[in-house]
């Protein structure tokens, strides 16, 4: 009679299902890591309203604005005439903060006209307050805005109001100016909002 061994363990087995487990084991994680990571990940219209957006300036009139979206806000690029420009610093005594200074606008935005071009601005469509968006009111001595209305921006819910470079006046609700986003003229039609960069 042949007597059966049954505690031989054989080494070369025991690896082989060692490695296999251990493979099979990695794979189960990274399939369940990748979707868990990958949705983390901006999704492709999250990337976009994220993009730098071109304006094409021959489709706005002289004292026209057009709106524009730019990470989920709407975006005014209005194209002032003379006059616009020669209101600009007529009334800074009536500004809490004529000169920028505790506003957010890039360096370059640092002016009375808060622009690159005086002719062109570039603003951030959201009142500084609460976040409302102001009305584009253009008409200088407006019945229901006064005597001393310059033309700008009135916000309707708080009636903050804003000169035409979006300057807040005085004594309003809302704490600073109309933002100024980064932008860049591509040429002398058009512009990119988002991006100030030179380039190469």
């Amino acid at each position: 009679m042949t007597a059966i061994v049954l505690n031989q363990v054989d080494p070369k087995k025991r690896r082989f299902l060692i490695a296999a487990s251990s493979v099979v084991g990695a794979g189960a994680a990274a399939a369940v890591a990748v979707p868990f990571v990958a949705s983390m990940l901006p999704s492709a219209r999250a990337v976009a309203a994220g993009a730098p957006v071109p304006v094409d300036l021959n489709k706005i009139e002289p004292g026209q604005l057009l709106t524009v979206e730019f990470r989920g806000a709407p975006h005014w690029v209005i194209k002032r005439t003379p006059e616009m420009v020669a209101q600009l610093d007529k009334h800074d005594a009536l500004l809490a903060d004529a000169k920028s200074d505790a506003s957010k606008q890039p360096e370059y935005a640092k002016n009375p006209s808060r622009s690159l071009k005086p002719e062109i601005l570039v603003l951030r469509g959201v009142c500084t307050h609460l976040g409302c968006s102001p009305t584009f009111r253009k008409e200088i001595g407006a019945a229901d805005l006064g005597a001393d209305w310059p033309g700008g921006f009135f916000c309707p819910c708080h009636q903050s109001k804003f000169d035409m470079s979006g300057r807040v006046f005085a004594g309003m609700p809302a704490p600073t100016n109309l933002s100024i986003p980064p932008y860049k003229f591509l040429s002398d039609t058009s512009l990119l909002i988002g991006d100030d960069s030179k380039g190469a």
